[in-house]
């Protein structure tokens, strides 16, 4: 017997959590008895089933391999399929198993990660036409981690163009369609790690967030995810910023985290690739603070479900007061409005404009004609001047802006103190219609058209103040499309948004596999 056996909290998950890490659908269950029966499990479920030999590593990640071709023409989750790799690593497992070793919390599992993270061997485009034939020598931190846990990477995830869009499509790969709606996007960045986990193409996987492509994919395909605290995970070896290129500073709004079908896999995940890495590795460690609560019973729940400066549309609004009125009535004590002292529209600019300059540097393409700097010379709070003004500026308007950073982030140490967590939309909108036309976009809701890019509005809170948000799946809009709600959390306290989007399971339900899959 191993030690994940004798104690399954080393994998970052008590047999308490075990409880409702899945969902009404994904209840623990007497043993599988085949590959199939766990096509659609949380990820600690398969990994105890390889370590209780119900099932070999082997034949898990066969299973998935032929899922995966199968949905290729419908879903287009994976950019880069790696088979042979995936079975002979599958099948060390199972002989290093037999032999009594285990390699870790995730022995076995076959899980994929986002194609902007360099992979060993392995072509890593993020999406450009430029990196097609870019096969990096070294593997990103994420990724070398996944693999000291003892998980088969099967595949790259698909990504739009230098993770660039809340939708996934590229030259390279083509277009990745959402599983509950194939006229419709998953969201992006990371769509194609969402899909892959709704769709049952894999266990785990990998993606980053700098403006909510993490959250945005997990709200439009039903599955969890994690934007974790600022640098927890260490996000080094992902593009952008495009290989071979000077150094870049450290991350002050993009991280790396997990999508899962459960909470308890995303706190397995955080404890598996979070920590520091490199030089800091040697001065410092990482632990993840408990979770604040016990029960439902236990939580301070704070909430915002709609704003002035970004409506949410009504299919929207309708799920999230369910889920809502459905936790207070299980007990959760909850306080309605903003934090005292927060200014919405002041940190909604800041953040913007934050945005605006570290991914105009991140992708090399900073303009800087005369039309940036009249339209940055007109403070309306529109996209356009917000961008330009980030482009234009001189430095002392980054430090003010970085001021503005330090104030939120102020703002929410002190609600977090009376507060256990915040619960906010994830996004105005359900999964859209793809829509790849260039130029401004709007998309269209039963209020009427919207700025594609107001997507940035709820996004902002959790990026600016660099603290964990949560996104855990709580039903459905009428036309069948997922809805997530947003669980922010104290900075460094993972574990209790974590832990709270798994009590919500329990009350609400948690994935739900599409349709026919």
């Amino acid at each position: 017997m191993s030690r994940y056996d004798k104690d399954e909290s080393q994998q970052g998950i008590s047999r308490r959590e075990i409880l409702f890490a899945g969902s009404a659908t994904l209840t623990p269950r007497a043993a599988a008895h085949s590959s199939a029966d766990l096509d659609f499990a949380p990820a600690f479920e398969a990994a105890r089933a390889v370590r209780g030999r119900v099932v070999s590593s082997s034949e898990l990640t066969r299973r998935l391999i032929e899922r995966i071709g199968r949905s290729r023409t419908r879903i287009n989750a994976i950019a880069t399929l790696l088979s042979d790799s995936a079975l002979a690593r599958a099948k060390a497992a199972d002989e290093a198993l037999a032999r009594g070793d285990i390699w870790g919390p995730l022995h076995g599992v076959p899980c994929t990660v986002k194609d902007t993270f360099e992979m060993a061997g392995v072509r890593t485009t993020a999406g450009d036409v430029s990196l097609k034939d870019h096969v990096p020598a070294r593997d990103a931190p994420v990724v070398a981690r996944m693999r000291a846990a003892g998980a088969v990477i099967v595949g790259k995830d698909n990504t739009p163009r230098m993770a660039m869009d809340w939708q996934t499509h590229n030259e390279i790969f083509g277009v990745t369609n959402n599983p509950y709606n194939l006229a419709r996007t998953p969201g992006g960045s990371s769509g194609g790690a969402a899909a892959a986990l709704a769709a049952g193409l894999t266990y785990l996987s990998v993606g980053s967030d700098i403006g909510g492509s993490i959250r945005i994919p997990a709200h439009f395909c039903g599955v969890y995810g994690l934007k974790p605290t600022l640098n927890v995970i260490p996000p080094g070896g992902h593009i952008p910023p495009r290989p071979g290129g000077p150094p870049y500073p450290e991350p002050d709004l993009n991280v790396a985290g997990p999508f899962a079908r459960s909470a308890g896999d995303l706190r397995l995940a955080l404890e598996v690739l979070g920590g520091p890495e490199g030089d800091a590795a040697k001065a410092y460690r990482w632990s993840l603070p408990p979770a604040r609560g016990a029960t439902l019973r236990d939580y301070r729940i704070g909430y915002v479900l709609d704003d002035r400066l970004c409506p949410v549309s009504s299919d929207v609004a309708a799920v999230l007061a369910v889920a809502v009125s459905a936790l207070r009535t299980a007990g959760a004590h909850f306080t309605e409005g903003w934090p005292e002292g927060l200014d919405v529209q002041e940190q909604y600019d800041t953040y913007r404009y934050l945005l605006s300059s570290v991914v105009a540097r991140l992708v090399g393409d900073v303009p800087g004609d005369e039309a940036l700097r009249k339209r940055a010379a007109n403070q309306d709070h529109s996209h356009e001047a917000i961008e330009a003004l980030a482009l234009t500026a001189p430095h002392e308007r980054h430090v003010e802006a970085s001021r503005g950073r330090m104030k939120a982030r102020a703002i929410w140490r002190e609600y977090f103190r009376t507060h256990d967590a915040f619960l906010i939309p994830t996004s105005f909108v359900a999964a859209f219609p793809h829509d790849r036309r260039p130029g401004p976009r709007t998309l269209a809701t039963s209020q009427g058209p919207r700025d594609y890019l107001d997507m940035l509005f709820w996004i902002t809170f959790a990026t600016l103040a660099g603290i964990p948000a949560v996104i855990a799946p709580v039903g459905s809009t009428r036309d069948g499309l997922p809805v997530g709600i947003q669980i922010l959390g104290p900075y460094l306290e993972d574990a209790t948004p974590i832990d709270l989007a798994g009590r919500m399971a329990e009350v609400i339900g948690g994935f739900s596999p599409p349709k026919g899959s």
